[in-house]
C-alpha cells in the first residue's frame, strides 16, 4: 500500500473491517506488522516500555514459529497480537482455499481474534470469510516506514500530518524499516503525547466473538 490514508472506495470495499476507531476519543493505535524478527522486535519493545506505550503487534505466523520467544516478548510486555499470514501473502494473488490455510495455520501460532492483510488487500470471497472468524483491522494511516524514497523525517511527517482522533497507525516490524524507526518512533511517542494523545490496544471487548455465524 503506498497511500498514508486509505480512500472512501477502499473502506467501502471491506465495510466491516475496523479502519478507525472513534472519532470523538482522542486516543491512537500503534500496530507493528510482519514481525517478530530478532533486528527489530526487542529494540521496538523497549522503545514502547521506555515512553509506557501498548501496542498490537500484526505478526506472520512463520516467524513467531521460528522466534518463539519473540512472541512471548511481545505478550510478556503486555501488547496485543495479531495474526498476519503464515506466510506474509497477498490475497489477490492465491485461490480462496489456499490464502484461508494461510491464515488459519498462522492462528495456530498466533491465538488472537485480529487479522490484518497483508498489503491491505483481499479478494472479496476471503474476506467474507474471515471477518467471520475475525475482527479485520486496517488502519487509518500507513507510516510507509518501509519505503526506499522516505527517511526517518520522512516518516514522522507522516504522523504528524495524518494523525487524527481515533487513528490506527501503522509501522512495521521489519528490517526495512528499523533503521528508520530508530529515529522516527521516538519522534512519534514524544510528539503523540505533546498532541495529548492517548494510546489504546484493541482489547477484548472490541473484538469479534470467534464463533460469529
Amino acid at each position: 500500500m503506498i497511500i498514508e490514508q486509505p480512500s472512501k472506495w477502499l473502506r467501502w470495499l471491506y465495510p466491516s473491517a475496523i479502519w478507525r476507531m472513534n472519532h470523538e476519543e482522542k486516543a491512537v493505535y500503534l500496530t507493528f506488522d510482519d514481525g517478530p524478527i530478532p533486528e527489530a522486535t526487542p529494540w521496538i519493545i523497549e522503545t514502547l516500555d521506555k515512553y509506557d506505550v501498548k501496542a498490537t503487534f500484526f505478526m506472520v505466523g512463520d516467524n513467531v514459529r521460528k522466534y518463539p520467544k519473540l512472541y512471548e516478548l511481545i505478550k510478556s510486555h503486555g501488547h496485543q497480537v495479531g495474526n498476519h499470514t503464515y506466510n506474509h501473502i497477498g490475497g489477490l494473488k492465491h485461490s480462496y482455499k489456499y490464502y484461508l490455510r494461510n491464515v488459519l495455520k498462522a492462528d495456530d501460532y498466533i491465538h488472537s481474534n485480529l487479522f490484518r492483510p497483508p498489503h491491505g488487500w483481499m479478494r472479496i470471497d476471503q474476506y467474507l470469510y474471515l471477518r467471520k472468524k475475525f475482527t479485520i483491522i486496517m488502519w487509518d494511516l500507513v507510516t510507509r516506514d518501509y519505503s526506499k524514497r522516505l527517511n526517518a523525517d520522512d516518516v514522522f511527517e507522516n504522523v504528524k500530518t495524518y494523525t487524527r482522533s481515533g487513528s490506527i497507525i501503522t509501522f512495521h516490524d521489519s528490517l526495512r524499516s528499523i533503521d528508520k524507526l530508530k529515529i522516527a518512533l521516538p519522534q512519534s511517542l514524544e510528539w503523540l503525547k505533546a498532541q495529548g494523545y492517548e494510546f489504546k490496544i484493541f482489547d477484548d471487548d472490541q473484538q469479534r466473538s470467534r464463533h460469529l455465524k
